[in-house]
């Protein structure tokens, strides 16, 4: 679950840190305190879009950590499999926002933000104030069923996606291979000219790194052979050299060497320093002499190295790449000069392609409507405990002309709210208020069969009101029963189930303007409930129905 939240520099927020429990968790506040922000600093770590102007004026930076203990076995499986391990339970994810960059920690170690995402998914799910929107487009159901169906149908998607894959890689080469007689036959020569010009090179592995190492010592042969010979000057030739100064050294110090073990030790050094030296001077002679080139072997030199980046240009940019290109260009002249059997081979190969993946796809559309009715099932129980009594939902499959990654399956979400209505597409039905309760009730569902611990609603009481209200406060309770809920409301039904209330507040002080948030004491969250029901001013008959609301939410929980 979520337990804590740090926010600094963020839009009005300055500083805040805030620890979440289990079970309900409810947020309110008057409207522009802040409430948008608090939600969308956690958007922000879980790897959110952001503009610079999200950064609180005259700061540098935005920082927002997100702290999660993790018991579920499942969810420390899943992280388990793509390399995150709990540290004593704790993973930590963080966000450093600066302008035009930012930087993402998970427990401390820098990562991608798409490797942030996916983490995130597995940790908390979010639903905002229009994410409901998104049932409206057919395209999104399959996809719901398809989260819903998890593991049932995880490895007969891949197979789908990768037989496919093969059948159109295949498609594409039986167009490509259809031609006539005379486009066969300049095809093939061109093949030709090109295996037989680079066979013609005879290349060798790491032959241009090796040309390039010598061509750059016998450009520059000279220059190296004039040093060489210079520094022999001063260590070897001449009145003045260093071998002939430390030849005098050694027969000065050979006269006093007798009278002192000092000297002695001193003659010694300099007779072997001398022995260095004249190994130094024939090493030194010798790669002098050796340093001399012929215009004859630079030119060769060059002309193979023109000769091999030529190649390049051509066929690819090192030698491994020319080979690689030249085996795959004699594949393709075998198969032009036995074309008729290549393209019966093939045909065979894209026919029995073609069976494997629609053989795959039959099997995934089977298991997807085994599990769409129990989604059917599961969501028409949830939308009944959200006051749509006569509802009817089903999950409609059709099949597509073409198989393609996500197989055949054609899915929109059908739905009657009335009694004596013929069921019709979503989008053609619900209400935003009752597209609202509907996404409620699919998240809880879904999140029963994935096992998400954190759910965050960000004002799913859009759009409704009396009884409906109560029958969504209801239902949060019963999710808070089972998950970690933190739930955006301005509903005084949906806050007095709360299991733990904290108010967000704006505050204005000498031209300056902050965001904060507490949690609510038990005394406190009956005003809070009493500001949202009585508005501008709260009597003492408004007060006695926040906290005789406060009661009957109580005792709904305990049942």
């Amino acid at each position: 679950m979520l337990q804590r939240l740090y926010v600094k520099n963020l839009a009005l927020i300055d500083e805040i840190e805030v620890e979440f429990k289990e079970g309900l968790n409810i947020l309110t506040g008057e409207t522009g305190a802040g409430k948008s922000i608090i939600l969308g600093s956690v958007n922000l770590a879980l790897g959110g879009r952001y503009t610079k102007d999200m950064i609180r004026r005259g700061c540098d930076y935005g920082f927002v950590e997100l702290s999660f203990d993790v018991q579920n076995h499942h969810q420390a499986e899943r992280l388990k499999a793509i390399d995150i391990f709990p540290q004593e339970g704790a993973v930590v994810l963080s966000r450093r926002l600066m302008e035009g960059r930012s930087v993402s920690r998970i427990n401390g170690e820098t990562v991608s933000m798409a490797f942030l995402k996916e983490a995130a998914e597995i940790l908390i799910d979010i639903h905002g104030q229009h994410e409901h929107q998104s049932l409206l487009y057919k395209k999104n159901h399959l996809g719901i069923v398809d989260e819903f169906s998890g593991e049932h149908i995880e490895n007969t998607k891949k197979a789908v996606e990768k037989s496919y894959n093969t059948y159109r890689k295949l498609s594409k080469e039986l167009e490509e291979s259809d031609m006539d007689e005379s486009s066969r036959a300049k095809e093939l020569s061109f093949l030709q000219f090109e295996v037989s010009e680079i066979e013609k090179a005879d290349l060798k592995e790491g032959e241009d790194e090796d040309l390039e190492v010598s061509y750059r010592f016998m450009v520059n042969s000279k220059k190296i052979s004039d040093s060489a010979s210079e520094a022999y000057n001063y260590t070897s030739e001449g009145s003045e050299s260093a071998s002939e100064n430390l030849s005098r050294a050694i027969r000065a110090i050979d006269q006093i060497r007798e009278y002192d073990e000092k000297a002695d030790d001193l003659y010694q050094q300099l007779v072997e320093v001398d022995s260095l030296l004249n190994d130094f001077n024939r090493e030194l002679s010798d790669y002098s002499t050796s340093c001399e080139c012929s215009e004859e072997m630079l030119y060769e030199t060059e002309n193979r190295l023109n000769e091999i980046n030529r190649l390049k240009v051509k066929y690819g940019n090192s030698i491994e790449e020319i080979v690689t290109y030249c085996e795959k260009q004699k594949e393709k002249i075998k198969k032009l000069e036995d074309h008729e059997n290549y393209i019966a081979d093939l045909k065979a190969k894209h026919e029995k392609a073609k069976k494997e993946m629609n053989s795959h796809a039959r099997k995934l559309s089977k298991v997807r409507k085994e599990q769409a009715v129990i989604l059917e099932q599961a969501i028409c129980e949830g939308l009944k405990e959200l006051n749509f009594p006569d509802v009817k939902f089903e999950i409609r499959f059709d099949k597509l002309a073409e198989c393609t990654t996500q197989g055949m399956d054609d899915v929109e979400f059908m739905i009657s709210l009335n009694p004596g209505q013929p069921v019709k597409p979503l989008k053609d039905v619900a209400s935003g208020g009752e597209l609202s309760r509907i996404m409620l009730a699919i998240k809880t569902v879904m999140a029963d069969r994935d096992n998400i611990e954190t759910l965050i609603f960000d004002e799913i009481d859009v759009g409704i009101s009396g009884r409906t209200a109560q029958k969504v406060s209801e239902k949060m309770g019963v999710i808070g029963r089972g998950h970690q809920v933190i739930c955006i409301t301005h509903l005084a039904q949906i806050a007095s189930m709360a299991d733990y209330h904290y108010v967000i507040e704006k505050t204005v002080n000498e031209m300056d303007t902050t965001t904060s948030i507490r949690r609510l004491e038990e005394s406190e969250t009956v005003q809070e409930l009493a500001r949202i029901l009585g508005g501008a001013k709260i009597t003492n008959t408004v007060l006695e129905n926040a906290k005789e609301m406060k009661e009957l939410a109580q005792q709904i929980k305990e049942i």
